[in-house]
């Protein structure tokens, strides 16, 4: 198998920070307001828990990414064998696959061509290499490889469904919440008897003398954004490092200020906001909001595989979320203590026209800053839809396309405009960041993070058990092995859906008028 290029791999502490950048995101701004409607002890409690479901599945894709490695060596090795020796009938079959993933180099010379795959269970020191020969992550296998490894047509399929719901629910975010923002930023007209804790009506003028609203301002800006950032969708783009590294660096500088800002709110004015203890029918949005902000799966082969010394990954990935979970906590605490009206999008909360303090500042540093947190989504959000789009695109390629050059006018022109309108349609439809996120992480992200990870390393066990052996043992497995640890997950899985689900209907009917 070839190895990892030395050149792009980077220490566990880079890999490390590259993780934390990629969980912190969109997430983490909706936090604030449904933790403040759950209560704070409550709303506590479901972050430090889902925050720990959320590594247990980590640890699941890690695991089955060290399978994936394992089952693509023992093909090659079995490809190699038929080629070095025909006459020999007692090899598999030659999977034509292996060579496109793998490339046409060989494992080592320490590789002998005619050793057993598999051998009667021993602690020697050739069971010991060989443990280091298969289950490693020397390759980056992306979910939807191992999905093909591992599951069968149907759960390939169901995979690739679930997958490109949570893109469509994720570009739906970025359009409503970039065009939220610009909204909030660009209308100045506020009523006669407005205060800063009052909550503008989207039937309200944008500008004063001017006709148009604040909801009509919102289409047109949502629709400006689409136009501008839709055509990237036709094209490939990837991101670059320098472009990493400046959201990275505008991300911790928001989120920094937010934190610190929120901090000297409690300290000069005190406690603002008065949230409850706990408030059971706040879980619903909560639920959704978390697992939204703890997501990591779906990109998590991409920057482990990089990783220098995976030695210590799992101890340095709990380390990880531990840090992280902390992160939210400090920022929702002192978010729902410092303002006593929180929006959906905590950037808001920071606006220039009379910030969280209820007055406007004349301090021109202070200004930048309050117009800087309140532009933050666009900054981020608009370097992030081309290549989020991209990826639907080519999960919609996946989906229902063989990899042949057939309906060429499909991909180029048909497959684009199916991954960029339908998240206009739903942004257009509400504006609402609680729903869209409590739905998209709820729902497909639930799928995303919890169950196809457990599936995924399930089969993935048995597979390797089959074809490589129960001698061979897996130094990447998870330390949540048992059975019972797959079946919790599943289960919580599915309580949070009907918990979820059960909100929802509960909050229709309440709308239309009909009493539960």
């Amino acid at each position: 198998m070839p190895e990892q290029n030395s050149t792009d791999q980077y220490s566990t502490w880079v890999g490390l920070i590259y993780v934390f950048n990629l969980i912190v995101g969109t997430g983490a701004l909706t936090l604030p307001a449904v933790f403040s409607r759950a209560g704070w002890a409550l709303g506590l409690s479901v972050i430090l828990i889902l925050a720990f479901i959320s590594f247990i599945t980590v640890t699941f894709v890690i695991e089955v990414m060290a399978s994936a490695n394992a089952i693509l060596t023992w093909r090659h090795i079995q490809h190699r064998k038929r080629v070095c020796f025909p006459q020999d009938s007692s090899f598999t079959e030659t999977e034509s696959e292996v060579l496109q993933t793998l490339g046409e180099s060989g494992p080592s010379n320490s590789d002998s061509e005619d050793t057993p795959l598999v051998t009667p269970f021993s602690t020697s020191p050739d069971r010991m290499d060989m443990t280091y020969r298969y289950y490693v992550i020397r390759d980056k296998i992306e979910m939807g490889q191992m999905a093909s490894i591992f599951f069968n047509k149907f759960g390939t399929t169901l995979f690739y469904l679930c997958f490109t719901i949570y893109l469509y629910g994720d570009l739906s975010i970025y359009g409503a919440a970039v065009a939220k923002t610009i909204t909030d930023v660009v209308c100045t007209y506020q009523p006669a008897n407005f205060t800063c804790n009052d909550t503008i009506s989207d039937t309200e003028i944008c500008w004063e003398n001017f006709t148009l609203n604040r909801s009509d301002g919102y289409r047109m800006f949502l629709t400006t954004f689409v136009l501008l950032l839709g055509p990237f969708v036709f094209f490939n783009i990837q991101k670059t490092k320098y472009l990493q590294l400046l959201t990275s660096a505008m991300r911790w500088l928001a989120f920094t200020i937010m934190i610190v800002y929120a901090l000297k709110n409690l300290i000069v004015y005190g406690s603002q906001g008065n949230p409850p203890a706990a408030n059971i029918a706040g879980i619903p949005g909560l639920f959704g909001a978390c697992i939204y902000s703890f997501m990591c799966h779906h990109s998590l082969p991409a920057l482990v595989a990089p990783i220098a010394n995976k030695s210590t990954l799992t101890r340095s990935l709990a380390l990880d979320y531990l840090l992280i979970a902390f992160f939210y906590l400090l920022l929702a605490l002192s978010g729902a203590f410092a303002f006593e009206h929180l929006d959906d999008l905590y950037t808001l909360d920071f606006s220039p026209r009379g910030s969280g303090d209820c007055t406007k500042s004349n301090n021109v540093f202070i200004i930048i800053i309050e117009y800087f947190l309140a532009l933050f989504p666009v900054f981020t959000l608009s370097t992030s839809f081309p290549i989020i789009a991209i990826t639907l695109r080519n999960n919609l390629q996946s989906l229902f396309f063989n990899e042949d050059n057939s309906y060429t006018c499909y991909r180029k022109f048909i497959l684009p405009i199916l991954a960029v309108l339908p998240p206009y349609l739903i942004a257009m439809s509400t504006k609402d960041l609680s729903i869209l996120v409590g739905i998209t992480g709820s729902y497909a992200g639930a799928g995303i993070q919890y169950l196809i990870p457990t599936f995924l390393v399930y089969y993935a066990r048995q597979k390797t058990n089959n074809v490589i052996g129960l001698g061979v043992v897996n130094k990447f497995a998870s330390p949540f092995s048992s059975n019972c640890w797959l079946i919790f997950v599943i289960a919580w899985a599915i309580a949070c859906m009907i918990l979820v689900s059960v909100n929802f209907i509960q909050i229709h009917f309440q709308t239309e008028g009909v009493r539960l």
